[in-house]
């Protein structure tokens, strides 16, 4: 799913349609999916719109209205659209976390404040989609986020998910840190191989 990149610079007030915000949130609900997806799109001119459009995102059907209600919320960009996209990482539908993920990744800055106490979440999955935000997610403290993961998190999936993107983006910083992991699950053979990996492209550089 193609999603634009948040600029976090709205358009000027006002919809291109001349319907104001309270119109556009009653077709929000329609039954015409056309009319969802045209209200979607231009309810990012309305900057407290973030809120209705992930109430929507819950119970929309229509993949088509899904990617412009998602693209909405990323140029809105907003906390409550961030915190809403972390909520749906919850949700029992694969497709809707994963589209969640993808936004999340387009907002670093907002998703950022937050990713502490994901990443510390009770449950492992939810630190796990956690750590798939970060795949791509151009924020500096990406590799100390990663590093604390491998130190402190008791579930193993979770340590090799990060791991594995470790070994694309750590540094000489995330050494020992893999080395400690290395020794935590010494008996578990994909981690031994993740750490092995990860040390070896280390060592070459």
């Amino acid at each position: 799913m193609a999603l634009i990149k948040g600029t976090h610079s709205l358009p000027p007030s006002g919809s291109p349609s001349g319907r104001d915000c309270s119109t556009l949130l009653q077709e929000l609900a329609a039954d015409d999916a056309s009319a969802r997806r045209s209200a979607a799109r231009e309810l990012v001119h309305c900057p407290d719109a973030s809120a209705a459009l992930l109430q929507r995102l819950k119970v929309e059907i229509v993949l088509s209205v899904r990617e412009v209600i998602i693209t909405t919320l990323v140029r809105l960009g907003d906390p409550a659209a961030a915190a809403g996209l972390i909520e749906c990482l919850r949700s029992d539908d694969a497709a809707l976390r994963n589209e969640a993920i993808d936004a999340m990744k387009q907002l670093p800055n907002e998703v950022a404040p937050l990713m502490q106490e994901l990443l510390a979440d009770g449950d492992a999955d939810i630190r796990i989609f956690a750590v798939n935000v970060l795949e791509s997610m151009r924020h500096p403290k990406v590799e100390e986020w990663l590093t604390q993961v491998i130190l402190a998190d008791p579930h193993v999936n979770v340590c090799s998910a990060a791991l594995d993107l470790l070994s694309e983006v750590g540094t000489m910083k995330s050494f020992a840190a893999i080395k400690q992991v290395k020794a935590r699950f010494a008996n578990d053979p994909y981690i031994q191989f993740a750490a092995n990996l990860a040390l070896g492209r280390l060592r070459e550089e």
